[in-house]
């Protein structure tokens, strides 16, 4: 691995995607990097704003409003892109979403530590609450803090390198289009592949689940009502 690319796919969620784009901008990295926003039709006030953050600080703003007309989430495309670039580059592919906070360390040592495995398909930083407590996808990990866990559960792309030795054996060309994330798709190919997948529970990252789509939250809050609309509507398909 010659360089990491970093990405963040952003709908809306204003406020948690700059916090999520000042912690990376911040973060203290070694390794040749970029940094590119993925704007998947946010509203008008949102993108003004993130072109004047990408004027400003620096990182790349692709609007997908530019290259394509199918309706958001597009992280299929997102992925592809995102693989193609990384591929030519020889870089690993480290996404982290607008709904988390990286310390200043995190990617750097994330990195290390995949690269510290071989075999490594997928590096994911463990998600805790303000408050530090390991929080959702990973509530399986509590219990095992300060660890690194060779993980046969899927890792969630809140804050994963996917490196190179996933990136040139699985074609993100073939993921099912009719699904909206691929994170549990992706994390069972590279276990498919021979390749391990690892949770660094050493390395917490701040997240606020579903910031950017808001209606998710009644997973939580009226359950009934999340599963009647995800079903009716075809929506948030894993």
């Amino acid at each position: 691995m010659k360089a990491l690319h970093i990405i963040t796919p952003v709908k809306d969620s204003l406020e948690s995607t700059l916090e999520t784009i000042d912690a990376i901008m911040s973060s203290k990295l070694t390794w040749p990097h970029s940094y590119t926003i993925y704007n998947d039709f946010s509203t008008p006030e949102t993108t003004s704003r993130l072109i004047a953050e990408a004027d400003r600080q620096g990182f790349t703003l692709i609007n997908l409003s530019d290259i394509t007309n199918h309706p958001s989430p597009n992280y299929r495309l997102v992925l592809q892109e995102a693989q193609r670039k990384a591929l030519e580059a020889d870089a690993g592919l480290l996404i982290v979403e607008s709904d988390v906070i990286v310390h200043p360390d995190t990617l750097q040592r994330l990195a290390d530590g995949a690269m510290s495995h071989p075999e490594c398909g997928i590096a994911a930083a463990v998600t805790v609450d303000d408050n530090g407590k390991i929080n959702y996808p990973y509530l399986y990990a509590a219990g095992q803090e300060n660890k690194v866990i060779d993980s046969r559960k899927h890792c969630s792309f809140c804050c994963s390198l996917l490196t190179p030795a996933l990136l040139k054996t699985f074609d993100f060309g073939d993921l099912d289009e009719t699904k909206s994330w691929y994170d549990v798709t992706i994390s069972h190919k590279s276990l498919k592949l021979g390749l391990k997948n690892y949770l660094f529970t050493t390395l917490p990252v701040v997240h606020h689940p579903h910031a950017s789509r808001p209606w998710k939250q009644l997973k939580y809050s009226n359950p009934l009502k999340y599963y009647w609309r995800k079903f009716t509507r075809g929506l948030d398909k894993i």
